[in-house]
């Protein structure tokens, strides 16, 4: 996502060296190792905006030009005379220069664009305005001069509030790690020190409910590690001795004592980091079209105007009329309207997006996402819900599934994991009467154990059968043998030593995963899935919404490494995700989006985020990309293209027919083409987005 911000900044590193402006800019980021915080230069361009918007008024209202065509005359005073230049060299030094000072990099590279026109334009304008003063009758400059370098420092303010570096990814990561830990001491107490003072071999203690500070094996104790946020587990992990852990994952409602293995540098989570870092590191510098334009722009402007020096020189001799005809040639290429082009079209885009529930953090995000043929999405959390509920249920003899349902919801009414939620809620969504319960005990690792009407109820898995030992019957062995080939949970109603019922619980597929699959394929978009979770889930979701491909068991490693493999294969990827696990993927990827109900780290690193958690934003997300496209295209063409017929009679190609441009009458196509750019900016706001 860092395409044209790196390209655009390293100019603007040159620009912003005066001292606290600068330095302002940078605080914030360079604490973090990494990137830069632009928030300090997106203010400095705003705040040259507003003063040199201000002190061009003077300049505008003593304006030769603009007197005559509004037909008013401004008074007049001592030294009235001086106000237009002395305003105008105010604005030139304080709103200009930093563009003078862009422009550098692009002369040094042998690059000429926006900067380089722009430069050029404020330059000649300039110098031909003062030249002007001490010559009789001949026009200036000055107010078109003023106008240039307002129009350049809003579209340059709007195009950087668009474009916004999205630092805040490695922020967001190193929160998931715990300040401090429970170290455990050799005579069995415990004592709270840094995370940076753990060392290999140190034991710590892992409170319920609590973070995991570092990489480690438990050395004692069983729990369940809700690990969704690193490997994209949906379920939560049972740890037991011998079982290893990651730092920054969350642990459930055991105890565990955990042997630190990795600290610092050396932990999955700060592994993670360097993706990401290195990931953001390895985008390609893709250059934007209004600076190609510009670039085009500035030689066929030198071209025309040593062609017009030339052929007047050999016609008329060389005279103040040739340097007024050179001078017109340079201002009238001045890209007002080519400086607003994009900028403009951004604004909006990013305004109609977010009314669509698409936040736009990165432009170029945007404007790629029309280029994609490949949508990536992670399956937890971005195609299903990310949490369980019940897909189906079996019940014996003439117990009805309702009251299955209901008796097993209201025996797991006191218990926090996760399936049990998964159990309440569907009772809840089936808006069940659940019976009263009580001495309700939780059978640590294998279910639960409630009374209901005299009768002793447990609700378990596969581990709870096996500690009373019990077999289920034969009428639900096909639908366990269904249940595994699908990947889900199978969980049991036992009443009375006898199995009453069997659900299945798995993540929930959203209802709109289908649909929008089913549109990317129309618009000719292949779609893959990545996932944590086991082969068999991840091959039953695949069948269900008609995945092309997947890749299951996906370390956050190679996450990203399948981004990479398939963009080595030629292909523009869009990643959609959610989690910690797919942030170096979504920054990899040539365009990132983030679900907008993920974590923080997973939305800093996403050019695009959707609000509403739904997947069918994706295909919105195409088709706004590919409007906006083509607005920005009519909008070059309109600010680029009056110069076609501007430039040569400028020249003064049509002087033999009495036809001559006049500065003033140059200056007036320029606001003509500027005002015709911001109303066709405008028409997208009519665009209604497909989905």
């Amino acid at each position: 996502m860092e395409n044209h911000v790196h390209q655009d900044h390293d100019k603007e590193h040159t620009a912003h060296s005066d001292g606290q402006e600068h330095e302002q800019g940078h605080k914030d980021g360079d604490h973090r190792g990494h990137g830069v915080d632009h928030t300090g230069h997106e203010q400095m361009f705003r705040r040259r905006f507003w003063i040199s918007l201000l002190l061009s008024i003077p300049v505008l209202l003593y304006s030769p030009t603009i007197q005559e065509w509004l037909g008013y005359t401004a008074p007049v005073f001592t030294g009235s005379a001086w106000i237009t230049p002395i305003f105008a060299l105010i604005v030139f030094f304080y709103g200009g220069t930093p563009f003078l000072q862009m422009a550098v990099p692009e002369l040094r590279d042998r690059q000429p664009g926006m900067m380089t026109l722009i430069s050029l334009a404020i330059s000649v304008a300039l110098v031909y305005s003062l030249a002007a003063l001490a010559l009789p009758d001949q026009p200036s400059f000055f107010w078109e001069l003023v106008t240039l370098i307002d129009i350049m420092l809003l579209g340059h303010w709007l195009e950087m509030r668009s474009i916004r570096q999205a630092s805040g990814a490695l922020g967001e990561l190193a929160k998931l790690m715990p300040d401090t830990a429970e170290r455990l001491l050799p005579d069995g107490g415990t004592k709270e020190i840094p995370v940076t003072e753990l060392e290999e071999g140190h034991l710590v203690l892992v409170r319920p409910g609590a973070s995991v500070p570092v990489d480690g094996v438990v050395e004692e104790g069983e729990s369940e590690v809700n690990e969704a946020m690193i490997t994209g587990e949906s379920r939560p992990v049972a740890k037991e001795p011998g079982d290893e852990v990651i730092g920054g994952t969350i642990n459930g409602d055991g105890s565990l004592r955990v042997k630190v293995t990795a600290t610092g540098d050396e932990t999955t989570l700060a592994g993670i980091m360097r993706l990401v870092e290195e990931a953001q590191q390895s985008k390609s510098r893709t250059q934007v079209l209004a600076d190609r334009a510009a670039g085009l722009l500035t030689y066929v402007a030198l071209g025309t105007a040593a062609v017009t020096a030339i052929a007047w020189t050999l016609i008329v001799g060389f005279n103040v009329e040739v340097i007024a005809r050179v001078a017109t040639v340079l201002v009238i290429a001045c890209p007002h309207a080519l400086g607003l082009a994009i900028p403009l079209v951004v604004a909006i885009t990013t305004s109609l997006a977010a009314r669509n529930g698409i936040l736009v953090r990165d432009r170029l995000a945007l404007e790629q996402t029309r280029e994609i043929d490949t949508v990536i999405y992670d399956k937890t959390g971005t195609l299903t819900e990310g949490s369980f509920g019940v897909t189906d249920s079996i019940t014996v003899d003439e117990l009805s599934e309702e009251k299955a349902l209901a008796l097993a919801a209201a025996v797991e009414g006191d218990s926090e994991h996760a399936i049990a939620q998964g159990i309440r809620r569907a009772a809840q969504e089936r808006e069940l009467d659940l019976p009263q319960v009580s001495d309700f005990e939780a059978i640590k690792g294998r279910g639960v154990r409630a009374t209901s009407n005299g009768q002793t109820v447990h609700v378990g898995g596969p581990r709870l059968l096996e500690m009373l030992d019990m077999e289920p019957p034969q009428q639900i062995t096909h639908f366990i043998e269904d249940a595994g080939a699908k990947g889900q949970s199978v969980i049991y109603l036992i009443q009375d030593d006898e199995v009453a019922a069997a659900f299945t619980l798995a993540d929930i597929i959203r209802p709109e995963s289908k649909p929008a699959i089913d549109r990317l394929h129309e618009m000719g978009i292949e779609v893959a899935m990545l996932t944590g979770d086991s082969e068999t889930v991840a091959r039953a979701v695949a069948e269900e919404l008609g995945i092309d491909q997947y890749f299951a068991e996906v370390l956050p490693e190679h996450k990203d490494q399948k981004v990479q493999e398939l963009q080595d294969q030629g292909k523009r990827v869009v990643m959609v995700g959610d989690g910690v696990n797919d942030a170096p993927a979504l920054t990899r990827a040539d365009v990132g989006i983030a679900i907008g109900s993920g974590t923080d780290v997973a939305i800093e690193s996403a050019g695009i985020i959707l609000v509403h958690n739904n997947p069918l934003d994706v295909v919105k997300t195409l088709d706004l990309s590919r409007a906006s496209y083509r607005k920005m295209i009519q909008n070059l063409w309109w600010a680029a293209g009056y110069n076609i017929v501007a430039l040569p009679l400028a020249a003064g190609v049509a002087a033999p027919f009495g036809i001559l441009l006049s500065p003033a009458v140059g200056a007036l196509l320029m606001s003509a083409s500027t005002i015709i750019v911001a109303i066709n900016a405008q028409l997208l706001r009519r665009h209604e987005i497909e989905a």
